[in-house]
């Protein structure tokens, strides 16, 4: 991606008036702020993208960096906009698709992802049309259109992501050696990719491999400190009882959180769920409610639901985690919050049945919260 970017400055350098290169650019930065973990990109993205004029390429580029920068409200402008000038751009089409997704809004999302279908059959389309059958609970349809993305990839980077996209449904439901291979083939093409790398941390920990998991997280965050890294790698280290090594992740955690505000890039939505992990039940409802003052979608629903239940506020906490599960998600978090939501309302049979199920999904969905389900399970299970 460096080398992209080289290039299309030398060009814009001796051309200065090709707004196509400029768009290419700014998309350029937006990428780099994604592997980098680097906010600063954002700005550099936003400058290039101005260069390029009002154009729909442009508008394309203002869009993917919007939801990079979770301001799904804009993305959806932006995209709307590019389609008026490039209607048949599968591109547009694909980042509407994302912002609609996170906005709650459905339909709007399943009709974008089919138009991006119609015109572009391609990696990027099949894999939107893989999420939006995950979203609804059809594993199976989501692995095959994943496996139709794979097999219209072109590029080494197409063939990594598919290959991570495959090996996350795999270790999402359980399938440790199937969501291991991938992550291996994937590596096989693209050697330097970190989502493949995290892939691999998370089943090393997922096999009781602690030191190799530590030290591949160790690696990959003082690469790119992305907070999801982050968070996995305190979380990990917090399980094995590492409590002052995990509280300097939190701790570098909540500084990258601060960093990607600064650059207009806030994350309300991980950082409550962060806050609520932790204890901090005044700051992850407040984070919670901000997102959802935004957007309602069912990841927002189950953050607020998982904030409510920390603040003790377990009734509400329920209804916001119906509207969680309303798509059919099999989400071994959403099953986790809701079963610890279930148990704190004294409905033990139903919060057995929940917790039962994010394990049964996942029983490593996360290094800690999984030790703490199956604890609140064995828990309930002797006060029958």
């Amino acid at each position: 991606m460096h080398r992209v970017v080289h290039q299309l400055q030398q060009r814009l350098h001796s051309v200065p008036q090709d707004t196509t290169s400029w768009a290419q650019l700014g998309a350029s930065y937006v990428e780099l702020a994604r592997v980098t973990a680097d906010p600063a990109y954002y700005a550099k993205a936003e400058g290039a993208l101005k260069n390029a004029g009002d154009t729909g390429l442009a508008a394309i580029g203002m869009g993917t960096l919007a939801n990079a920068r979770h301001d799904f409200h804009a993305a959806r402008d932006w995209a709307t906009k590019a389609l008026t000038q490039l209607p048949r751009s599968a591109e547009a089409y694909g980042v509407l698709a994302d912002a609609l997704t996170q906005l709650g809004d459905d339909a709007g999302a399943q009709d974008a992802v089919q138009k991006m279908l119609d015109i572009k059959p391609n990696t990027a389309s099949f894999a939107r049309a893989s999420f939006h059958f995950e979203l609804h609970g059809d594993v199976d349809g989501a692995r095959d259109a994943m496996q139709r993305a794979l097999t219209a990839a072109a590029t080494p980077e197409e063939v990594a992501f598919c290959r991570y996209r495959l090996g996350e449904l795999a270790f999402d439901h359980n399938r440790l050696d199937e969501a291991a291979q991938h992550y291996e083939q994937g590596l096989a093409a693209r050697g330097d990719d970190m989502t493949l790398t995290q892939g691999k941390a998370k089943v090393a920990a997922a096999r009781g491999e602690t030191p190799v998991a530590l030290e591949t997280y160790r690696r990959l965050v003082a690469r790119a400190p992305l907070p999801q890294y982050l968070q996995e790698y305190a979380e990990l280290l917090e399980a094995g009882g590492k409590q002052d090594e995990a509280a300097k992740q939190y701790d570098v955690l909540s500084e990258q959180q601060r960093l990607m505000e600064s650059q207009g890039a806030s994350d309300d939505l991980a950082a409550a769920l962060v806050a609520a992990d932790r204890g901090d039940a005044m700051q992850a409802l407040r984070r919670a409610e901000a997102e959802w003052n935004r957007r309602q979608s069912v990841f927002v629903a189950d953050a607020m639901a998982w904030a409510l239940h920390v603040n003790g506020r377990d009734a509400e906490a329920l209804s916001y985690s119906d509207r969680a599960v309303a798509l059919g998600w099999q989400n071994a978090t959403f099953s986790y919050h809701r079963g610890m939501i279930l148990a704190a309302l004294g409905r033990i049979a139903e919060a057995q049945e929940a917790l039962v199920q994010a394990l049964r999904l996942n029983a490593n969905f996360s290094p800690l919260q999984a030790l703490k389900a199956g604890r609140k399970l064995a828990e309930l299970r002797g006060g029958r």
